[in-house]
């Protein structure tokens, strides 16, 4: 473990208290590391990361990225971005049309100048399977192309990644950009496992799915996501830059099974489904997601869990059945 994080390295995460924000925070922080967070709260709040700001653990600013004389101010003397802050549901941008625009591509830009002024040259970016648009046939790689997101989320993530990329050439920025799958795990406030498990809170004997039931994705569990993105980052320092791969695991689960697996661990039967609207669950929805991992497979990081292993984990912990928390003790038993 001591070879995927430098504790000497002072930390500046956007987005920190959300989702995968929050367990990097518990991971950095079980080492040792100065860690800097900067977050809006627009989705998510201190909860999880109180703790931390209570007892000075890490430095915290209740900012938006679109602030750039503070978030310029708040990042000196960093060495290494994290970069996970953005518009995180993708059915929000078909009501709120700026949002991608301006938490995803506007505010990834402000991180790069930001980056400049200060001196810093690593990033490691957030970016999306939603980039690849619609699935056709085969597995999406990292060659695939051209590149027609169906989603305002899928187009910001690819402006981000377009700056991103001028930026390492034009200013010597070091960046490895991850392509994520579905993130799932404990502490996540939306997705179909979340919706699933809250429509079954609140009525056994019915189950809205929005679509045709017919879609499956690529899942995989939060710790997962976060060790594959740090053994990127030590497994390929010369670039060239940007370093660009998939990320998640080479299976999937389809809409039907999760609903299945959900229904068992809450211990439902003869639960009734009810599909509505079309074959996409909302509009910029892409129904299948089949990544390529084989790229990330050759650096020698495989996912440990299956797409449906993961579900299942990533319910029971949302069902308080398991606990979890990341920690370099527990990172390094993965």
């Amino acid at each position: 473990m001591k070879k995927l994080i430098d504790r000497n390295k002072r930390w500046f995460i956007t987005g920190g208290a959300g989702f995968i924000g929050s367990h990097v925070v518990d991971l950095l922080v079980s080492a040792g590391c100065k860690v800097t967070v900067y977050d809006n709260l627009r989705s998510s709040t201190t909860n999880y990361i109180k703790d931390y700001i209570t007892s000075k653990k890490i430095t915290f600013y209740k900012k938006d990225l679109l602030d750039q004389t503070t978030l310029r101010k708040a990042m000196k003397g960093h060495d290494i971005i994290w970069h996970l802050g953005a518009n995180t549901n993708i059915p929000d941008g078909f009501t709120k049309h700026r949002m991608d625009l301006e938490n995803d591509a506007i505010a990834t830009w402000n991180v790069l100048e930001s980056m400049v002024q200060n001196n810093i040259k690593d990033i490691l970016f957030s970016s999306t399977g939603a980039v690849y648009g619609e699935q056709i046939t085969g597995d999406f790689a990292e060659t695939s192309g051209p590149l027609i997101p169906v989603s305002l989320y899928g187009a910001g993530k690819i402006a981000s990644e377009a700056f991103i990329s001028a930026y390492c050439n034009l200013f010597g920025i070091k960046a490895w950009i991850f392509r994520f799958g579905n993130v799932i795990g404990e502490r996540t406030n939306h997705g179909i496992i979340y919706d699933f498990i809250h429509k079954l809170k609140k009525n056994q004997k019915v189950l809205e799915v929005l679509g045709t039931g017919k879609g499956e994705k690529n899942y995989f569990l939060v710790e997962e996501c976060i060790h594959g993105i740090l053994y990127t980052y030590n497994k390929v320092k010369k670039g060239p830059f940007p370093v660009l791969v998939n990320l998640g695991t080479d299976s999937t689960s389809k809409i039907m099974k999760i609903s299945k697996i959900i229904m068992e661990e809450m211990n439902l039967k003869n639960v009734k489904y009810v599909f509505t609207g079309t074959q996409k669950g909302w509009p910029g929805d892409q129904p299948v997601v089949l990544l390529d991992t084989s790229k990330i497979h050759k650096l020698g990081w495989y996912a440990k869990k299956t797409s449906d292993q993961a579900v299942r984990i990533a319910v029971r912990r949302l069902l308080g059945k398991e606990k979890f928390k990341l920690s370099v003790d527990n990172l390094e038993k993965r």
